[in-house]
């Protein structure tokens, strides 16, 4: 065949759907593992990917990536570009590396799901590749940060975070069992590859890497360059699956598996995305503000997009636009309390320049999330940094598992209440952030209802001893490993910005 035209026998290698005789549909396809939603199979059958690639084209030109990007890494290695990187860059790969490497390999178990439960064959042919994919990045995302082990001793979170129970963790975790290991081929189509990697995660990468680039760090800029290039192909799996499910009429299977993972995915990625980009980044390399990037490429062009399909936007938009104003601020100011929690040095962003950016991008801030920024200063000021660092741990949201920000967007003029939501189901009590989180949980509660959250645990008698200290060694933290403010408070001792100006 390589010396035919490639035209003469692609489609026949890619396509090979056949029915079965020695046993029967429902013996190679469970609906456990392989939903087909009652769509026939010989409509699956019709099932084609918009990016067609060859094994041989596959593999040349993924050889080709690793060649270039592993000629960066090792010149990168022998320089002083890691350690001259700025400090709220460096809390930002930190962060990422432990919340997503092992997640990669994750996700290559989800598409291994697809190559072996897809519907179709030209599926099942393109899942192949995406577990290739994966695995590669889960193999990239370890190796690069064990290269500079010995720059910065907590990269090796990069493996290390997803076998803890760091309260970010059981977060992630908690998401991407749902998306990839407890879940079917066809739902998977839908929520991992058109909802997560083409709503968010194939633009977060893009943005990611230009602003790595911008900073300096050439070598994280070249590797998630390379990764989102995989994504880009990958994630168009789930474009052709929703067009068979609304076709056969199944339009409401679809936005609901696609609901569900829309706000699941949101509420990570406000978390790790949302700080990454209004803090984290340094002031003179920022492009967009977090809202101004989730409006422009996630509620504008993806939403489109799925509109195109004739689904709508899911009906808890309005509250999505809300949270878009106040929540990732509510999370910035819990990660930073709570910072011994995590692995990464978390810096506060409120020097006196970057609160004027904050207050031209979110109006308002200085007077809602500015205040407690004000307050923490005065006492790092006064001599008393101790009183900046939590005695007590904050209630978790029983579905997203992040701890609940409502008072801060209550204070912040942003909700009508500052309590959480409540569901009390077979003796147990459940806790929730906001009314999309409880109807997550509500829409397959036989899924989660067995999981206890960081602070179920506490409060459970897991951890033990039950206080800081017990509950940072039950999450792995050793103190050398537990984060500190990451520019020795230097913004405390900055001018600080007030309503009407900057003074102190």
């Amino acid at each position: 065949m390589p010396r035919l035209p490639r035209a003469d026998w692609y489609d026949l290698t890619r396509d090979m759907n056949w029915d079965f005789s020695y046993v029967t549909e429902e013996d190679v396809f469970p609906e456990l593992l392989s939903n087909g939603f009652g769509v026939p199979k010989q409509d699956w059958w019709t099932w084609d990917e918009p990016y067609k690639i060859t094994y041989a084209e596959y593999v040349h030109n993924q050889a080709g990536k690793d060649a270039g990007l592993f000629t960066v890494n090792n010149v990168v290695g022998r320089s002083k570009i890691f350690e001259n990187l700025e400090p709220g860059w460096m809390a930002a790969t930190l962060a990422h590396y432990g919340a997503i490497a092992v997640g990669e390999y994750q996700a290559g178990i989800g598409e291994a799901r697809m190559a072996r439960f897809g519907r179709a064959a030209s599926w099942r042919n393109m899942a192949t590749y995406g577990c290739l994919d994966e695995t590669r990045h889960g193999q990239l995302q370890t190796y690069f940060p064990y290269q500079a082990l010995n720059k910065e001793p907590r990269l090796d979170w990069a493996h290390k975070a997803y076998h803890t129970n760091e309260w970010g963790m059981i977060a992630a975790r908690h998401l991407f069992d749902d998306m990839f290991t407890a879940n079917d081929a066809v739902s998977m189509a839908i929520q991992l590859t058109f909802t997560f990697e083409t709503g968010f995660t194939n633009l977060q990468f893009l943005g990611m890497a230009a602003d790595a680039m911008k900073v300096g760090d050439i070598d994280f800029g070249a590797l998630i360059s390379s990764i989102q290039t995989d994504e880009a192909r990958h994630a168009q799996q789930g474009e052709p699956t929703l067009k068979i499910l609304v076709a056969a009429g199944k339009k409401d299977v679809a936005q609901n598996l696609f609901d569900r993972m829309f706000w699941r995915a949101w509420k990570v990625f406000a978390l790790l995305t949302g700080l990454s980009m209004d803090y984290y980044t340094p002031l003179e390399h920022r492009t967009h503000s977090f809202k101004e990037f989730m409006e422009e490429f996630i509620n504008t062009q993806f939403i489109d997009q799925f509109r195109d399909f004739g689904l709508e936007a899911p009906w808890y938009w309005d509250q999505l636009l809300n949270e878009m104003n106040w929540v990732h601020h509510a999370y910035h100011l819990g990660v930073y309390y709570w910072r011994p929690t995590v692995w990464w040095n978390p810096v506060a962003g409120t020097l006196p320049e970057e609160r004027a950016w904050l207050e031209e991008k979110y109006p308002g801030w200085n007077d809602s999330f500015g205040k407690y920024w004000d307050v923490m200063g005065e006492n790092v000021r006064a001599g008393h940094p101790e009183l900046t660092l939590p005695e007590t741990f904050p209630v978790v949201c029983n579905s997203c598992q992040i701890p609940l920000c409502t008072p801060a967007g209550y204070a912040a003029g942003y909700l009508s209440s500052p309590l959480p939501l409540l569901l009390d189901l077979d003796g147990r009590r459940y806790t929730f952030c906001s009314e999309p989180c409880k109807w997550v949980f509500e829409q397959a509660p036989g899924q989660f209802k067995g999981h206890l959250s960081i602070i179920d645990r506490f409060l459970g008698g897991v951890i033990q001893p039950p206080t800081i200290p017990g509950a940072l060694a039950y999450m792995g933290l050793s103190p050398e490993e537990c984060g500190q403010d990451g520019t020795n408070y230097a913004w405390a001792h900055a001018s600080v910005p007030v309503a009407g100006g900057v003074g102190r």
